[in-house]
C-alpha cells in the first residue's frame, strides 16, 4: 500500500490523520527503500544526495509524524541515537538488529509479552508498555574475517 494512500484514508482511532506533503513522501520512499533502520541524519543526508531539499528539522517531525501513525518503527541504538525503520507489521513485535550491518529481523516474543503481563498485574500496574530491542552479529558479519571479538 503507498504512503499516500495511508495517509489521506481514514484514521485509525485515536491517531490524527497526518496531512500528506512533498516532504513527508520523500521521508517515506527513502524508508520505503532500505530494510535497515536509519537515523534521521542518514535519511536527510539520502535526501540530500537525491537532490531532494528537505531540512532536518522537517526530517525529524515527518519522521516523529510516521512513527505516531504506526508507518515507521523507531528504537535506540546503543549510543541511544533514536533509528527508524518502514513498519509493515502491523501488530506489536520486537527487532533483532546487526550492530555492524544493520540487518533487521521482527521477531514476535510470546514469553516476553506472557512475563510482562504477569509482572504487571502482580504489582498493580495498568496499560504498560515496553519495548526490547536485541543487537547482536548477523551469520554473515559473524563470519567476516576481520570482525572485531
Amino acid at each position: 500500500m503507498s504512503t499516500a494512500a495511508r495517509q489521506d484514508g481514514p484514521a485509525a482511532p485515536g491517531v490524527r490523520r497526518q496531512r500528506a506533503t512533498r516532504q513527508r513522501a520523500a521521508v517515506a520512499d527513502i524508508l520505503s527503500r532500505t530494510e535497515e533502520f536509519r537515523s534521521a541524519q542518514q535519511i536527510h543526508a539520502a535526501l540530500d544526495a537525491e537532490g531532494t531539499r528537505v531540512g532536518l528539522a522537517t526530517v525529524y517531525r515527518n519522521l516523529t509524524a510516521l512513527a505516531g501513525s504506526g508507518e515507521v518503527d523507531q528504537i535506540r541504538n546503543a549510543e541511544g541515537e533514536t533509528l527508524y525503520r518502514r513498519c509493515d507489521a502491523h501488530s506489536h513485535h520486537h527487532h533483532l538488529v546487526c550492530r555492524s550491518c544493520g540487518t533487521t529481523v521482527e521477531v514476535s516474543a510470546a514469553p516476553l509479552e506472557t512475563w510482562v503481563a504477569r509482572i504487571s498485574q502482580e504489582n498493580g500496574f495498568t496499560d504498560v508498555e515496553h519495548t526490547a530491542e536485541l543487537f547482536g552479529l548477523c551469520a554473515a558479519c559473524s563470519a567476516r574475517p576481520d570482525r572485531r571479538p
